[in-house]
C-alpha cells in the first residue's frame, strides 16, 4: 500500500496502481526502468499464452469473457442514456444558469476564452536555478505564457542545498533556492512586472519563497503592487505528501496565512495560496473526495484569516485552486462544474460574501501524474491530450500538461515541447475554446454534476461531524480515508475492474529505451550549488545576520506576521534552512526536521 510511483512535478509519492515495482534514481537523476510485477492476472496470463500460440479466436475473447463494469471512475454506476428525467426539478437560473453568473456551474466568465485564453504554465525545476532558468526561457520562446518553477525535495523540507540529507538530491526532482542569490540567477533578465509567475513551493518553506521573491523585486525596484502570479502555499495538504515533518499543523496554518495576509496587503495581484486538490488526488482518492477534502482544508486558512481580523471580501478574490484531471473526461468536467457551483455556495451562504469575485472557483489544473505509467510510454500523450481536454472544456484559467516521460523522469527538453504542444493545439485547432461550457446541458453531465457535488457534500458533512478538518487531521480520520481509498483503487486495478492499456490489458514486451531519451541532472551542477551555499555562509556578515534572526525570533514569538521579518533576513543572507528552523523552534520543533544540524544562532 506505502509503494507507489513518484510523480516528479509534485514529488507526491503515490499508491502502486499499476502493479509495478518502485523504481530507484542513479546519483545522475535519471531512475531505472520500471518493470512489471511478477505475478500476471488470469487475463493476462491468458492473453500471453494464446497469442503465443496464435489462437486469435481466444485471444480476442479473453478480453471480454469478464462482463464489462459501466461505472465512473470513481465507481458510480452509470446508465445507459440519460433524459430530462433525469433533472426533472431543474432551476436553470437557480442550480446552473449563465457562465459568468452566480452560482457560476458552467465557468466564472461570461465569454470565457472568447476573451481570453488559459494561462499555458509548464512546471519547471530541474537541476540548478541556473538550469531551471535557462528551461524557463526556452519554453517562454516555444510560447508558453506563463512561468512555473518548482522546488525539490530539500527545499520542501526546508533543507539548505549543503545540508547533510540534501547534498546528493539537489535539483533531482525540481530546484532549490537555498539563499536570495538562487532567487537572483532564476529570475535574472525576467522583467517581473511583465509575466505571471507561478512558485509552486507548498510545504511552510513557502513563507521564505515569498520572502526571497519580495526582497529580489525590491531590489531590483519593481513596486510590489504591479507584481502578477501565485504561489502555492499549501502547507497543510503537503503532511500527505510525504513531508509531514516539516508541516507539522499549527505550524502551517501559521506560516500559510501569514503569506495569505501579508500579499492581500502588499500583493494586490498576486494569487497567495492554490489549495492543492491535485497532490490529494494523486493518493488514489475519488472525485468527490478531491473536492470535499479540498474544500476543508481551504476553509481553515480562511478561518484563520477571518480570525486575523480580515474581511471574507478582502481576501478572497485571490484565492485559487490545483484541480487534478484525471482520465475519465465526462466525470472531471462534472467534478469542476460541481466545484464551481459548491464554492459560490459556500462563499455567500456560509461566509457572507458580497463580492462576485470572493464566489467564484479558479483554478489550474495539472494533468493526472497518477495515471502515465512506464510501459508503452508515448501511450500517455494520449492520456495527457484527453485529461487537458477535460480541463478546457471545464474553463480552467491555467493548465499544466505533464510530460510523457515523467515515470522515467524529470521532463526532457523534447518531452516539455510536446506537452506544451499539446496545450496550443487544443486552443488554436480544436475548437474546443469557441463556446463556454460547451458540454453544459448535457442530460448526462448535468446529472453527473449533481452527483459528484451530492457526494461531496455528504464527505464535507462527515468532516464536520469530527469536529472539522483541523480536528480530521489531528486524530488521523483523513489519514483512513486515504488509505482506505488506495486499497481500493489497487484491488480494482488487480482485479481487471479497472482497465490499463499496456498494465493489465494489451500489454507487449517490456521497452528497454525511452522513445525521446531521459533527463540527466548534471553533479557537477549540484555540486557548485553545494559549494556557492558553503562559501555564502563562510563570506556573509555574521552581525548582520544574528540581528535579523533576532528580529524573526521576536517576530514569531510575539505571534505577528513573520513575512517582513523574512524578507530583511533573506536580504542579510539567511537560508531558507535557518529562517524555518528559527521559526519552528519558536513553535517548539527541532531546529532541523531531519534531526541533524543545530541551530547556529543558539
Amino acid at each position: 500500500m506505502t509503494n507507489g510511483l513518484v510523480n516528479l512535478t509534485n514529488h507526491l509519492v503515490t499508491l502502486n496502481y499499476l502493479n509495478v515495482k518502485i523504481f530507484s534514481r542513479n546519483n545522475c537523476g535519471v531512475k531505472e526502468p520500471l518493470k512489471m510485477g511478477e505475478k500476471m492476472n488470469q487475463t493476462q496470463r491468458k492473453t500471453r499464452e494464446n497469442s503465443e500460440q496464435g489462437n486469435w479466436d481466444d485471444y480476442i475473447k479473453s478480453y471480454y469473457e469478464k462482463p464489462a463494469s459501466f461505472k465512473s471512475w470513481s465507481g458510480y454506476d452509470l446508465k445507459e442514456i440519460y433524459t430530462p428525467q433525469d433533472r426533472p426539478e431543474e432551476n436553470y437560473e437557480k442550480d446552473v444558469a449563465d457562465a459568468g453568473t452566480y452560482p457560476f456551474t458552467r465557468g466564472i466568465h461570461a465569454n470565457m476564452f472568447r476573451g481570453r485564453l488559459w494561462t499555458k504554465r509548464e512546471v519547471v525545476g530541474i537541476g540548478s536555478p541556473a538550469d531551471t532558468h535557462e528551461r524557463l526561457k526556452y519554453l517562454s520562446q516555444q510560447g508558453g505564457s506563463g512561468l512555473n518553477t518548482i522546488a525539490d525535495v530539500t527545499y520542501e523540507m526546508g533543507l539548505d542545498a549543503d545540508h547533510p540529507w540534501a547534498v546528493n538530491e539537489v535539483g533531482l526532482t525540481g530546484v532549490n533556492i537555498t539563499s536570495i542569490k538562487d532567487m537572483e540567477t532564476l529570475t535574472k533578465d525576467i522583467p517581473l512586472d511583465k509575466v505571471s509567475w507561478s512558485l509552486i513551493t507548498a510545504s511552510t518553506a513557502a513563507s521564505v519563497t515569498m520572502a526571497q521573491y519580495i526582497a529580489v523585486a525590491e531590489d531590483k525596484g519593481y513596486d510590489l503592487a504591479v507584481l502578477r502570479g501565485s504561489i502555492q502555499n499549501d502547507p497543510i495538504h503537503f503532511r500527505y505528501c510525504g513531508f509531514r515533518p516539516a508541516c507539522p499543523l499549527d505550524l502551517s496554518i501559521k506560516l500559510g496565512s501569514d503569506v495569505m495576509e501579508y500579499c492581500t496587503r502588499e500583493l494586490p495581484k498576486w494569487y497567495y495560496t492554490t489549495v492543492n486538490m491535485y497532490d490529494l488526488r494523486e493518493k488514489g482518492i475519488t472525485a468527490p473526495l478531491e473536492v470535499s477534502i479540498g474544500f476543508g482544508i481551504a476553509k481553515c486558512y480562511i478561518d484563520e484569516l477571518i480570525g486575523k481580523g480580515l474581511d471574507i471580501d478582502e481576501f478572497a478574490p485571490r484565492f485559487t485552486f490545483y484541480v487534478s484531471c484525471h482520465v475519465d473526461l465526462f466525470e472531471e468536467v462534472a467534478k469542476i462544474r460541481a466545484a464551481r457551483r459548491m464554492w459560490a455556495k459556500l462563499m455567500k451562504e456560509k461566509y457572507g460574501a458580497k463580492d462576485p469575485r470572493s464566489m467564484q472557483f479558479r483554478f489550474a489544473v495539472h494533468t493526472a501524474g497518477c495515471s502515465l505509467i512506464p510501459q508503452q510510454p508515448l501511450n500517455n500523450i494520449v492520456r495527457i491530450s484527453y485529461e487537458a481536454l477535460a480541463a478546457v472544456l471545464a474553463g480552467v484559467q491555467s493548465l499544466h500538461c505533464c510530460s510523457y516521460d515523467e515515470p522515467m523522469c524529470l521532463p526532457t527538453e523534447k518531452a516539455h515541447l510536446q506537452a506544451l504542444r499539446t496545450q496550443q493545439i487544443l486552443a488554436y485547432e480544436t475548437g474546443v475554446t469557441n463556446v463556454a461550457d460547451p458540454l453544459g446541458g448535457s442530460y448526462y453531465v448535468e446529472s453527473l454534476t449533481d452527483k459528484i457535488e451530492e457526494e461531496s457534500l455528504k464527505v464535507m458533512k462527515q468532516v464536520e461531524d469530527v469536529g472539522g478538518m483541523e480536528e480530521a487531521i489531528r486524530t488521523e480520520w483523513l489519514d483512513r480515508q486515504f488509505e482506505s481509498e488506495a486499497v481500493k483503487r489497487q484491488k480494482e486495478i488487480d482485479s481487471g475492474e479497472k482497465l490499463i492499456v499496456g498494465v493489465n490489458l494489451f500489454t507487449t514486451e517490456q521497452e528497454k529505451t525511452t522513445p525521446l531519451g531521459v533527463q540527466r541532472v548534471s553533479e557537477q551542477s549540484a555540486k557548485q550549488q553545494v559549494g556557492e551555499v558553503k562559501e555564502l555562509k563562510r563570506s556573509r556578515n555574521t552581525d548582520q545576520l544574528k540581528d535579523a534572526i533576532s528580529r524573526l525570533r521576536e517576530d514569531a514569538g510575539e505571534g505577528k506576521n513573520v513575512i517582513p521579518a523574512m524578507t530583511n533576513a533573506t536580504r542579510a543572507f539567511g537560508t531558507t534552512g535557518e529562517l524555518l528552523g528559527t521559526v519552528r523552534e519558536v513553535f517548539g520543533y527541532p531546529y532541523d526536521p531531519m534531526g541533524t544540524i543545530e541551530s547556529p544562532f543558539n
